[in-house]
């Protein structure tokens, strides 16, 4: 079953259970996918692999409304934003841990024989893709700069 046809299932179960959180986070998801589907250029379909991305997108969206709410004082609206948000990542993949993420950045760096920052969008777009929607990409951002330093002063592939 796709994340679309998920998404539909459960804004039935949330109209039968009544919860208007859930029924509202998940008619705003179908309805961002829907457009999604019907974009000029779109081919009419939505994959899993587009789904997660506007998913992330959207969590991502709910915490920084939530927090600029908190900083309004205003955190009835925030708790709001927040419930959603909580919604949304029902559907996200867990997330990897930085341990995770380093691991998987040093194989990359040894599969592209990455040497120092100058190779970083080598090493970037093997890691967006490996690790697309697991993890942050400013956090892949870091590792892989951090990483690819270390590399560049030691003059050797960090263990």
């Amino acid at each position: 079953m796709t994340l679309f046809d998920q998404i539909s299932k459960d804004i039935v179960a949330a109209m039968k259970a009544k919860d208007k959180v859930a029924l509202e986070a998940l008619r705003n998801i179908k309805k961002v996918f829907l457009e999604a589907k019907t974009a000029p250029g779109s081919d009419g379909e939505l994959t899993d692999g587009a789904a997660l991305k506007i998913l992330q997108k959207l969590a991502k969206q709910g915490r920084d409304v939530a927090t600029l709410y908190t900083s309004q004082n205003r955190q009835d609206l925030a708790d709001a934003e927040l419930a959603q948000v909580t919604v949304i990542e029902k559907y996200l993949p867990q997330p990897m841990s930085e341990a995770e993420i380093e691991a998987a950045v040093r194989d990359i760096i040894a599969q592209t024989g990455a040497q120092s920052v100058k190779d970083m969008g080598k090493v970037m777009g093997a890691a967006n893709k490996q690790m697309a929607g697991k993890a942050d990409g400013k956090t892949i951002s870091e590792i892989v700069r951090r990483l690819l330093n270390e590399c560049h002063t030691d003059g050797l592939m960090p263990a």
